[in-house]
């Protein structure tokens, strides 16, 4: 749980008492009633994600509530949904299976930390569960434990994305995929010759 530099930082504050009672306390390495009740009624959460060479990445993911699911005691699962592209996020899966998942009420100030071993599964058959999913990430839970409340702005939700795919609804197209400097290189789309006709 702790590393050298943790310990350092604990030792300096007079902090490593209280680190290793909340480890004792809190920490868990399988899920609770509260913890799935939390992620399955999330409408978001971040997802950390680091490459080979250890560089992190840090994503917001988005969908109604219940698009995140709790398989087990010891497993999440969640879709992906159309992005940008870049796959930064699925593409660290490949080369670096370590996950961190941050889950947060604003409404009711609340969080709690995962942190796992991911994959993703292009044929996953969970996938055709979920509307607009093209691929399905699995993450083993290694650790969670729930996170003090109190630097958590109070927000309240106005209301769930337009994009969020669900049952019966079609998401519209985003903006940025009609700006004229992205949306020749999109995927399907063909790009046009030197005259301006499709090639």
């Amino acid at each position: 749980m702790y590393h050298q530099g943790s310990r350092e930082l604990q030792d300096h504050f007079d902090s490593r008492r209280i680190a290793d009672r909340l480890e004792q306390v809190t920490v868990h390495a399988e899920l609770h009633d509260g913890d799935v009740a939390f992620i399955e009624g999330s409408s978001m959460f971040f997802f950390a994600t680091a490459d080979g060479d250890g560089w992190p990445d840090v994503s917001y993911k988005g969908g109604r509530p219940g698009f995140v699911r709790c398989l087990d005691r010891r497993t999440i699962a969640f879709p992906s949904y159309d992005g940008n592209g870049m796959f930064r996020s699925l593409g660290n899966l490949a080369v670096n299976e370590r996950v961190a998942l941050l889950f947060v009420n604003f409404a009711q100030p609340d969080r709690l930390r995962v942190q796992g071993l991911a994959s993703v599964d292009l044929d996953d058959p969970l996938v055709t569960s979920w509307e607009g999913a093209q691929a399905v990430v699995r993450v083993r839970v290694v650790r969670a434990f729930p996170n003090c409340p109190r630097y958590i702005h109070r927000m309240t939700l106005e209301a769930l994305s337009v994009f969020a795919p669900a049952p019966g609804h079609e998401p519209p197209e985003p903006e940025w995929k009609a700006m004229e400097v992205f949306r020749e290189f999109l995927p399907g789309v063909r790009p046009a010759d030197d005259n301006g006709a499709p090639g």
